[in-house]
């Protein structure tokens, strides 16, 4: 498995390319915008997407699926919960569209050759999700580096993000991390030096 991080827009958001070696297949996560800069790795490496995956419905992070996905017909798959169908104020602006599926806690998506388990991380967004693939997580902004989501915006929940920060952190092993804005890191050492994971495992 090979994973691309392409910083995409204002925001700098994570855009991951996540690819099966053997196949030359891929999953895109969060392609937040610069659609062409994502198509264009895609094709300078000859590779066929199969699945667009979203961690959340915020603005940064939806804003080239639509071009993604009717380029390569890919199929598109978020919660139903960040769906723009259930907010009014403009900070989910993407809709499920025919071929879209909408996934939640525990649900199993085989794209690519490859295997990735939907864990339910609300707090961020109502919807937030982390993907789990082999020794990856992709977890939005749920978990940063050092950080995590602000809850301050509409749908977001301090009480909620703590739980899922406790839920990621319970996971066992050690895992390499991969969030939505800024540097990876990995779950041991997020949960030896993160203050807010430190406090969601006290809570």
């Amino acid at each position: 498995m090979l994973i691309k991080t392409i910083p995409v827009g204002q925001l700098e958001t994570n855009c991951y390319v996540v690819t099966n070696e053997n196949t030359l297949e891929c999953v895109v996560i969060d392609p937040g915008d610069e659609s062409n800069t994502i198509l264009d790795y895609m094709e300078s490496n000859r590779l066929q997407c199969r699945a667009v995956m979203l961690t959340h419905g915020h603005y940064d992070h939806v804003g080239a699926v639509d071009t993604i996905a009717e380029e390569t017909g890919a199929k598109v798959y978020m919660n139903e919960r960040d769906d723009a169908s259930h907010h009014l104020d403009g900070h989910f602006p993407y809709t499920l569209k025919e071929n879209g599926k909408s996934y939640d806690d525990g649900d199993v998506v085989e794209a690519a050759g490859l295997r990735f388990d939907v864990i339910g991380t609300p707090g961020h967004t109502p919807g937030g999700v982390t993907l789990k693939c082999e020794d990856a997580l992709f977890t939005g902004d749920t978990l940063f580096k050092g950080s995590c989501g602000r809850a301050d915006l509409p749908g977001g929940d301090m009480e909620t993000e703590l739980k899922s920060l406790r839920r990621i952190c319970e996971l066992p092993g050690d895992y390499e991390v991969y969030p939505g804005h800024m540097d990876s890191s990995t779950l041991e050492r997020e949960r030896e030096f993160n203050y807010y994971c430190r406090a969601a495992m006290r809570s």
